[in-house]
Parts: C-alpha cells; structure tokens; sequence
C-alpha cells in the first residue's frame, strides 16, 4: 500500500468518528505554504466529499493530486460566485457533501466564499467550518503585541487614490493590532506610507509565511523601507503585515474646554465618532480623547 491511501486512511482513523451530515457545505482550510499544514480532519473531508468548489481548479487540482484524491472541481471565484452559489445550493438539497476550498488558507477570509455562505444560510442549508492554516493569525501569533486590546482584519487596502488614503487613517489612533495583506508590487510604497505617517509605530512583516524561504522581522514602521531596498528578493513573495496597536496616551491636562466638548458628543454619538469629531473641533490627538473617552464611559458605567 502506498503512502497516500495510508494518510487518508490515518485520517479517517482520526477524525472519522465525528458525524458529518450529507447536504452540508464544508469550508476546509488549506496549507497557505507548506503542504504538511493540512489537517487530518481536512484531508478526511476532502476524502468524503462529493464535489469540490474551489477558487482556482489547477490549484485545487494539484492539492488533491498530493493527496491522491480524486475529485469533481467546481471553480467558484470573485466573478461567479452568486451564480455558483445556485448551483451548489440544488446539489447541496439533493443531499451531496460539497467542499470549499480558496488557493490557499481559509476560505472566505480575503477570498471568495462569504457570498456563498450567506447565500446557504438563507437557504437554510448547514455549513460547517473545517478550520487550519490561517496566514492573518499565523502572524499574529508571533507579532508579540502585548499592549493590544484585540486585532482588527483589514486585507488588502484599495490601491490608490483618496480611498486608499482614507483607509491608512482609518488605521490611527487604534488600541488594536491590525492585519493587512499586500501585493508584492505595493508592498515598497506601502511600507513608505507606514513610515510617514507612523515612524515609531511597530510592526511585525511576514514574507512567504510557512514556506521555504519564510522571513518574519518586528521593527519601527520608520525601518521597513530599508528593510525591503536591503535585499533584491525582500519584495517578492506574499506579505502580511500586522500593524501593532498604539499606546494610549496620557490624559491628564487634558483641557476642560476639548474635555467637555468630547462629553458632549458622546451623549449624541458613538465613541469612535465623537472621538473623531472632538479632534476635529478642539485639535486634540485622537488617541488622547480616545482614552479620555474610555475614561468617561467606565465613570457612567460604574
């Protein structure tokens, strides 16, 4: 017997006592780099399944080949996924077990698949999540952003223009950490504009996580554009950055002038609002009248 009916076969010893009910869609995370990230549970899964759905067919293919699986592909991408999501949802009624699977790591996530899913529910139809590799908490895990209050998903930021603008400084003033992905032809203006904007913030970059030639680095957002001009191979690959959390700033002396004025508008507005505002009206750093406006929210409270 070969090695790959053995895996499957260790799989199915593994995970195959769970039930897993026909008529489901099963959103199976995949390897995001290395092959041997792919859980038992999953390959079970694919094993079981009767189709595929997938973002790419020859990348999904290819999967399944290592795994010595065989199954029907049905691409479901950016450009189909409402209408592929009719089709599945006939097949998933007539009680078939499909799979959903992105290029790399967990669907739905930056990748198709949340169309379809919503698309499911209301159909009534079950989804089940068959969880893994995830590049966005692989490197979080590792940022060491201990002052963070919790982690915010961005993805991709628009590509140019005033969007793109407006969404860098949505990315101010925030107690969170939060997780970006870029491209490899903006990953050298990106981390310019991090530089200009946050020379002191920190940042953790990850370079082709999990793969061969991985790189992880924790430096000043002023230190990145070096960093990636350094090496001629440093801006190829897939990146994900994970922006780390801003410290609070003091809050005493704060004026009683922008302090009521902050009050006020939190009697009208919700707290990241009337924060924005209150900067506006009075000149105040964000994150100082943030942390007053937690301030004032755990006096109400208590």
């Amino acid at each position: 017997m070969s090695a790959l009916p053995d895996l499957v076969a260790a799989a199915t010893q593994a995970a195959g006592a769970q039930q897993y009910p026909t008529g489901a869609l099963y959103v199976v995370a995949t390897p995001i780099g290395n092959l041997a990230d792919l859980s038992l549970r999953a390959i079970h899964v694919l094993a079981l399944v009767d189709a595929v759905a997938c973002e790419d067919t020859r990348v999904s293919a290819q999967l399944l080949r290592h795994l010595g699986l065989h199954k029907p592909l049905l691409a479901l991408h950016q450009h189909n996924e409402r209408e592929a999501a009719q089709g599945l949802i006939g097949r998933l009624q007539r009680g078939e077990r499909i799979a959903l699977i992105s290029d790399a790591g967990t669907p739905a996530i930056s990748d198709p698949g949340a169309r379809l899913v919503a698309e499911l529910q209301q159909a009534g139809l079950r989804c089940v999540p068959i969880p893994g590799a995830s590049s966005p908490l692989a490197l979080l895990s590792v940022a060491g952003d201990a002052q963070a209050q919790g982690f915010r998903f961005v993805g991709f930021l628009p590509p140019k223009g005033e969007a793109r603008a407006q969404a860098l400084a949505g990315l101010a003033d925030t107690r969170d950490t939060v997780l970006l992905f870029e491209a490899p032809h903006r990953i050298a203006e990106l981390a310019t504009e991090l530089a200009q904007r946050w020379p002191q913030r920190r940042v953790t970059l990850g370079r082709e996580l999990t793969k061969q030639f991985e790189t992880l680095r924790t430096l000043s957002c002023a230190e990145l554009p070096a960093l990636l001009q350094a090496d001629a191979h440093a801006q190829r690959g897939e990146f994900a950055l994970a922006l780390h959390a801003e410290a609070a700033a003091p809050t005493e002396g704060l004026a009683t002038a922008a302090e009521q004025t902050l009050i006020l508008l939190l009697e009208e507005l919700p707290l990241k609002q009337a924060v924005a505002l209150a900067a506006r009206l009075t000149g105040v750093a964000r994150n100082t009248l943030y942390a007053k406006a937690l301030e004032i929210k755990s006096a109400k409270a208590d």
